[in-house]
């Protein structure tokens, strides 16, 4: 059974364009991304889901540079993107990751793994409820599931989130939502690059962490920031899309 993350990449946010390339401790976010999720034990590759668009040429370039796999795809339909760079690969399990999520910590993808592979479940994430920080988001479902829902539903917004489906019919699905525990239990945090201030914050913590300790964990961030609280006002104002 092949376990492969898909990592959803673009450069074309509305909100913060070219963010995922965005520099910090001399690498661009999304390389810094990919080292991460390397570090996992489970996994067996990782492909950047990216589009034909153009202006996604960067991301090519860089997946070239790193040597990392790379599919390009639909801009607007991100669920047959995702299915199309998981063929790429021949992939039987995805694990869901998007770009704006650089402190990932493989630690929770092999937590979550080690769920799906024992549980039968038919979805397993960490984000159904939220429990960890904002940024630290993992969907975990097979490639067969994924096949079966793009024939099954063709709202746009199904599409445009790929397995929002899943959590949202567990009539038909069985689920699992991982909740978080002890100083992970932290749903107020949001680490995720969506506006200058997320960079600024997130800019702040890889500064501090990465030289000394590349492998941080979750719990290295959430201490910094406890011990830096004048931080969050980078991100206080800024207001999410709730999906």
């Amino acid at each position: 059974m092949k376990k492969v993350a898909i990592i959803e990449a673009r450069m074309t946010s509305s909100r913060l364009p070219g963010k995922i390339l965005m520099e910090t401790c001399g690498k661009p976010m999304l390389e810094l991304m990919v080292e991460r999720v390397k570090k996992s034990k489970l996994l067996d590759d990782i492909v950047l889901a990216t589009t034909v668009n153009v202006d996604d040429d960067p991301v090519v370039q860089m997946c070239e540079r790193i040597g990392c796999h790379y599919f390009r795809g639909s801009e607007n339909d991100v669920l047959l993107r995702v299915l199309e760079a998981a063929k790429s690969q021949d992939a039987d399990v995805i694990v869901e990751l998007t770009g704006d999520c650089p402190c990932i910590d493989w630690r929770h993808i092999d937590q979550l793994l080690e769920v799906y592979m024992r549980g039968s479940y038919d979805f397993v994430a960490n984000n159904t409820e939220r429990s960890y920080p904002d940024g630290f988001d993992i969907r975990i479902f097979s490639v067969k599931a994924l096949e079966e829902l793009n024939e099954k539903t063709k709202e746009p917004w199904d599409h445009e989130h790929v397995s929002i489906y899943f959590p949202k019919h567990p009539e038909q699905y069985k689920c699992y939502n991982q909740i978080a525990e002890s100083e992970e239990y932290r749903p107020e945090l949001e680490i995720t690059l969506d506006e200058m201030g997320d960079y600024k914050l997130i800019n702040s913590i890889f500064t501090a962490l990465y030289p000394e300790k590349d492998d941080f964990t979750c719990i290295d961030v959430i201490r910094y920031l406890d011990e830096h609280k004048e931080l969050l006002k980078y991100t206080d104002k800024i207001k999410r899309t709730q999906i």
